[in-house]
């Protein structure tokens, strides 16, 4: 069932996730589609999220965006009143003055070799917010030594907000604390729980299939239609839900992304994911586990939540013949 509508006001919106926006070319979404796409939100009773453009708006485009509930997601450059700030290197989050730690999330958008060599930039910025989102942008690229770096990358991580956890600190790391507080999947739900609008008036299933293929279309905002399920065609619906996803509907790596994106692209399945982005998520399980052993040695933590079991593989194709 759809619940979000993610709401691209220019071509050159910032993107928050794997995919990278080439588009160079401002096209800014025309006001009245901007109108009717709020209209068709509130009718279906969507959430908004408004992705932004790194320059400002005129002030009759802010006008009808705060006419509704919203979250709005900006690059830092444009970050006042962002209620999501995207970076999109870790040396641009090192150099950013504006943090706070109210309810503000931070993206760090970074490459493999980026995040190893500048964690050390990473972890003081752990002090200064409440929320930090890592997105690496070339998992497809992972080599077999880059896991093991990142496994080094994570301990490090792991350290920090222990340390920060004791001082009393709730910081939280979505490759690292986000495991130790869930208990089922909490992935994108692109194409399931969440559908895109770009400038041109049309639906996709989530901003990475519109910057990388316009036809990729799954509806129209203009087409005359009564709800959500009869103005949308995405084909083959019922493979973005979790249960039509044979190795992630028996995984416990809750806080993986299950980018459908990044599906396609590495594996051609939207429903299933590439040996990079599992052994990814397992690793990533696998230090939170420690993670929450770590803190409960220092006292009582979480302690409605389960412990997390441990596993002796790290992607779940190598165990499949166990849940057939």
């Amino acid at each position: 069932m759809i619940q979000y509508i993610v709401i691209l006001l220019d071509d050159t919106s910032v993107s928050f996730c794997h995919y990278q926006n080439k588009k160079n070319r401002r096209r800014l979404m025309p006001l009245e589609i901007l109108k009717s796409a709020i209209v068709y939100a509130m009718k279906e009773n969507l959430s908004i999220q408004f992705v932004y453009p790194d320059y400002p708006l005129l002030p009759n485009y802010e006008e009808v965006i705060d006419s509704t509930d919203h979250i709005k997601i900006k690059p830092a450059k444009v970050a006042d009143d962002a209620d999501v700030v995207i970076f999109n290197s870790i040396a641009e989050a090192k150099g950013f003055v504006g943090y706070t730690v109210d309810d503000v999330s931070y993206v760090i958008r970074t490459k493999r070799c980026e995040l190893f060599a500048e964690i050390d930039d990473v972890i003081p910025l752990l002090r200064k917010i409440r929320r930090l989102n890592i997105v690496i942008t070339d998992v497809e690229s992972f080599t077999e030594d880059d896991f093991k770096t990142y496994s080094k990358t994570l301990q490090i991580l792991s350290k920090s907000i222990e340390a920060l956890y004791v001082e009393g600190s709730t910081i939280q790391l979505n490759l690292l604390t986000d495991r130790m507080m869930l208990n089922k999947m909490n992935n994108c739900g692109a194409g399931d729980t969440s559908i895109t609008l770009a400038p041109n008036g049309k639906f996709y299933v989530c901003p990475a299939f519109y910057v990388v293929k316009e036809e990729d279309e799954i509806g129209n905002l203009n087409t005359p239609i009564g709800d959500l399920e009869n103005g949308l065609d995405i084909k083959n619906s019922q493979l973005y839900k979790l249960d039509h996803a044979p190795l992630c509907r028996h995984c416990d790596a809750y806080q993986c992304k299950r980018c459908v994106w990044l599906n396609r692209k590495t594996t051609f399945e939207v429903n299933t994911p590439s040996h990079e982005q599992c052994v990814m998520a397992h690793l990533e399980r696998n230090a939170s586990r420690e993670l929450l052993n770590s803190i409960r040695q220092h006292g009582t933590f979480l302690p409605d939540q389960e412990e997390i079991q441990e596993i002796t593989y790290l992607d779940p194709f190598d165990v499949r013949k166990e849940w057939e």
